[in-house]
């Protein structure tokens, strides 16, 4: 979960969190570098009294200050494009999950058992130990160590469901029905928020998942 003290992203929990965090590590490397030489670059040139006639104006120059931006692109792009097509993967779930927003609530339908389907409400009891604008009345409870699929769609306006822990944040759109795949490897409590700007209470339909072992969610189902 994101305190204040947070910088940087919270610690992953899905596979597909973990390759998010080496891409942004790789990409902010290679801007610091960037940004480093061209600061010192800078510094050079405004302290440098002598003038070289061919910097402003020759092939030579112009032929690196274009190749050595593409080679960076290729180490931003390859693995950028890749990881695209891991979060847009999704071979053989165990789990399939039906999510559709609200204004301003989520309601949650396990496709692959009966009559297992509920309301999400964000959590108004002040008074129990709970987390203030990130726990709900009913939580989404998922097997850990499972590959799990939800089908993500709205009744009213735009609305995104979104886990930061599992680096997934899918719209939900009226008329259109949205996929996302994620892999639960740790059990514990995950919050996430809406994250598209829905109306007067956007900032009041939480999410919150837990994340149990397999044995305890067959007797989870069993009694509902």
């Amino acid at each position: 979960m994101a305190t204040w003290s947070n910088l940087m992203f919270q610690n992953s929990s899905s596979p597909l969190m973990e390759k998010l965090i080496f891409f942004y590590d790789n990409t902010m490397l290679i801007v610091t570098l960037i940004v480093t030489f061209i600061f010192y670059m800078m510094i050079t040139l405004y302290k440098n009294k002598f003038m070289n006639m061919y910097l402003i104006d020759h092939q030579s120059v112009e032929f690196i200050w274009t190749v050595i931006p593409s080679f960076f692109l290729i180490f931003i792009g390859f693995p950028s494009i890749y990881l695209l097509y891991l979060l847009d993967e999704s071979k053989s779930p165990t789990i399939t999950l039906k999510i559709m927003g609200h204004q301003w609530y989520w309601s949650y339908e396990y496709s692959d058992f009966k009559n297992i389907e509920f309301d999400s409400y964000l959590n108004n009891d002040s008074t129990s130990q709970t987390f203030r604008l990130l726990d709900v009345d009913n939580r989404l409870i998922l097997p850990m160590k499972f590959q799990i699929r939800a089908l993500i769609s709205s009744y009213d306006v735009i609305h995104a469901w979104t886990i930061p822990a599992f680096g997934v944040k899918v719209d939900a759109m009226p008329g259109r029905l949205n996929q996302c795949s994620f892999f639960i490897n740790r059990p514990g409590l995950f919050f996430g928020q809406c994250s598209e700007i829905c109306g007067a209470n956007h900032s009041f339909m939480p999410i919150t998942v837990e994340s149990i072992n397999l044995k305890t969610f067959i007797n989870w189902v069993n009694s509902n």
